[in-house]
């Protein structure tokens, strides 16, 4: 599974899309996804997508599909148990029932919606690729960080909830003076759970990389390197770059306003790919030409798909990805989990021990990494942020290890 992402305007969908195209005309049978909810996949291909969240992938070419993932095909009536619940205990503490609505609605329902399609499609086995046409950064790196996210949370309702036993319900009501959940809440809070779980199990996995997309612009080149360490930070891999919308280069010789002009981008785009080729030093950087026309329609992604100089990657993994996800090392003192953080410093990364997570943030951004069984036993000793990755030492707390 590829995701591509990128500030809005830089050609995202355009790119997925004739990456899909040239991998289906290779004979793989491929699915091109998109969660914008801008519904412009079905404009890069041609093709209306409007109806597809709820029929079914639309046939493109024989090998060829394509999706509009719809916001509310994955939910039925069983997320009204919680909502309910919430509403009446809300309303029991004497809350407006219009504020207790709004305070009531499933944050990030929409894309929740779009990640539980995304899971179902891959598990299908209908595919041998799947391509996510991603919204802009910004809402690619909130939909990525809620399955984890949500885990969480989910994961810490459930004892609670289990340890409440259905005799003392009764009581616990009039002691709260609140109504407690009966049963079907917790099978809902479960249910959803599981869901996160899987979503975050296929998102993460070895099968899985995240390509950015870009044009050669110092406002995009700035965004771009800030989600790479974002997507790094959730665990989540990056394994190539597409710069796309790359001028030809100006005829010697040739004068006017048009070709100053023509040369002036010629100079900053060759200073912006420059900034790309060091900035994500060993990923693949591949450039497309800004295009006589817009590419739409199967055969004009074709031909943009033609123009890339290393087409070989369109449609595979590159094995590199199996190491920029955070490990965990034995060590002569102890162990050490180290998390790639590539473009940061560690003037930028927040880290605290509670309990048994690690709170990591950076930016704007924060992760909760549950530590591994082994590390729970440990205590933290060193922290440094080197050669783009976070690096944490653990040495075993006496206490909790037999002797």
């Amino acid at each position: 599974m590829l995701l591509f992402t990128g500030k809005g305007g830089v050609g995202k969908t355009t790119t997925a899309a004739a990456v899909a195209l040239a991998n289906a005309r290779r004979g793989a049978a491929t699915l091109v996804l998109s969660t914008d909810a801008a519904h412009s996949l079905g404009d890069a291909l041609d093709r209306d997508l409007s109806a597809s969240g709820s029929t079914g992938p639309v046939s493109i070419e024989p090998c060829l599909h394509a999706l509009q993932a719809s916001g509310r095909a994955h939910f039925d009536g069983s997320w009204t148990i919680v909502h309910d619940y919430l509403a009446s205990t809300l309303s029991s503490l004497g809350v407006d029932p219009l504020v207790a609505e709004e305070m009531t609605s499933l944050p990030g329902s929409e894309e929740i919606a779009a990640l539980l399609e995304v899971r179902d499609q891959v598990r299908s086995g209908r595919w041998d690729l799947v391509i996510v046409d991603c919204a802009p950064t910004a809402e690619t790196l909130r939909m990525l960080a809620l399955p984890e996210s949500i885990a969480w949370h989910l994961g810490r309702m459930i004892p609670g909830t289990v340890g409440l036993r259905r005799a003392a319900r009764p009581a616990a009501a009039a002691a709260l003076g609140i109504p407690l959940p009966d049963v079907r809440f917790l099978e809902v809070i479960r249910a959803a759970y599981e869901d996160m779980l899987g979503v975050h199990e296929i998102l993460a996995s070895p099968r899985a990389s995240v390509r950015l997309v870009m044009t050669p612009e110092a406002v995009v080149i700035a965004e771009s390197r800030r989600t790479w360490t974002s997507l790094s930070l959730y665990g989540y891999a990056v394994d190539a770059v597409y710069v796309n919308k790359v001028l030809p280069p100006s005829a010697a010789g040739e004068a006017g306003a048009a070709a100053d002009w023509l040369a002036s981008w010629n100079r900053a785009q060759t200073a912006g790919i420059a900034e790309v080729s060091q900035s994500f030093d060993g990923l693949p950087v591949i450039r497309a030409p800004y295009l006589p026309q817009e590419p739409v329609g199967p055969d004009a992604l074709a031909g943009l798909a033609a123009a890339w100089q290393d087409e070989a990657l369109t449609g595979h993994v590159l094995d590199a990805v199996a190491t920029r996800t955070m490990r965990v090392d034995r060590t002569t003192e102890g162990y050490t989990l180290a998390l790639p953080l590539p473009l940061t410093t560690a003037r930028e990364v927040g880290l605290q021990r509670r309990e048994d997570e690690l709170v990591l943030t950076v930016g704007d951004h924060r992760r909760i990494v549950t530590l591994p069984a082994v590390l729970t036993r440990c205590t933290v000793v060193s922290a440094r942020v080197r050669s783009g990755a976070l690096t944490v030492g653990f040495v075993p707390d006496p206490a909790q290890w037999p002797r």
